[in-house]
């Protein structure tokens, strides 16, 4: 794309001027598109000067979630190699799984600025207004049975946690499966979705809510989001939604590519090393049943291992799960 051209020229040069002459050479078009072009990036948020008898400079670029943001020096080979980003869809999960059935590749990312019918597990509704959190959806085709997919979502819930702390210094925890909280407030959730036989997968969707600035009169009780919380702690700087999604998709593929290589092992290491919940005492909520016990370890399928106060060891794969004390 020609905008996309035109900005990576901007970005190499973003300590000088860009001359109209050198810009024309450089993108292979006329001067006369270059302005139109400059225009619709300055629609778009990005604040390039233009100066008589210099040329162009890139001033500002804004936090959007678009795809010449996101793949700007983005370390990852495979996520986000393709990326199709929205303004305003109902579910990125939903985009992102008719995408998968029309053979969308693995590492396909689907971005969106606002979702009017975003949810998380058990259909919950996951509030996603405009322009302050990280909604995105990833395709993956991993050669795994379909009993296996726990472990993506663990995995899932390892990578982005890493790359909160990693981005803001806030010391963000898992909860059992995937929930990213500090505190007990919850950051973010992640919901995967897949399709698949009775012995083999076609395709994983992992969807990814991150509630990076957004009002807290928008989120419901319990949730948090990364502004109030660096806040909270006397930390006023804004938190790139564009970097932490980078950040999120170079974690997500650096672990892929661990569970590919090096088995799940390494993952429930990660994961036990990311969370407080271990030890601690949970009341389970199933369908048919509650109880309660002591979260007592994570099993290769990727399922919490509580011991009652029986001593019984109760392997919990789905359910609420709430920390008591």
């Amino acid at each position: 794309m020609l905008d996309e051209k035109i900005l990576n020229i901007l970005r190499h040069n973003k300590d000088s001027h860009v001359s109209g002459e050198e810009l024309c050479k450089l993108a292979d078009i006329s001067r006369a598109a270059i302005w139109k072009h400059v225009e619709k990036l300055r629609e778009e948020g990005y604040e390039i000067e233009a100066t008589p008898h210099l040329g162009y400079k890139l001033i500002a670029i804004p936090d959007i979630l678009i795809p010449s943001e996101i793949k700007w020096k983005l370390k990852a080979k495979i996520f986000g190699k393709e990326i199709i980003s929205y303004k305003k869809v109902d579910s990125t999960n939903d985009a992102a799984y008719e995408l998968a059935e029309k053979g969308a590749g693995e590492g396909a990312v689907i971005l969106a600025e606002e979702q009017t019918k975003g949810r998380g597990r058990y259909g919950r509704r996951w509030i996603s207004p405009p322009k302050s959190g990280i909604y995105m959806s990833c395709i993956l085709r991993p050669h795994i049975a379909p009993n296996e997919i726990p472990r993506i979502t663990l995995l899932a819930a390892v990578a982005v946690t890493k790359a909160i702390r990693e981005i803001t210094g806030l010391e963000a925890l898992i909860k059992w499966p995937n929930d990213t909280m500090i505190e007990g407030r919850k950051l973010c959730g992640i919901l995967t979705e897949m399709k698949a036989e009775q012995d083999s997968v076609d395709f994983v969707v992992v969807g990814i809510g991150v509630n990076v600035s957004t009002p807290a009169k928008n989120l419901p009780k319990g949730a948090s989001s990364l502004k109030d919380e660096l806040r909270r702690r006397g930390v006023k700087i804004a938190v790139s939604r564009t970097e932490l999604a980078k950040r999120i998709l170079e974690m997500f593929e650096e672990y892929y590519d661990i569970l590919g290589k090096k088995g799940f092992e390494p993952i429930i290491d990660a994961w036990k090393d990311l969370t407080a919940m271990l030890g601690a005492r949970v009341k389970v909520t199933l369908p048919n049943r509650n109880f309660e016990g002591q979260a007592h370890d994570i099993n290769p399928d990727g399922a919490l291992v509580v011991r009652l106060d029986s001593g019984v060891l109760e392997k919990v794969s789905s359910g609420d799960v709430v920390v008591i004390r």
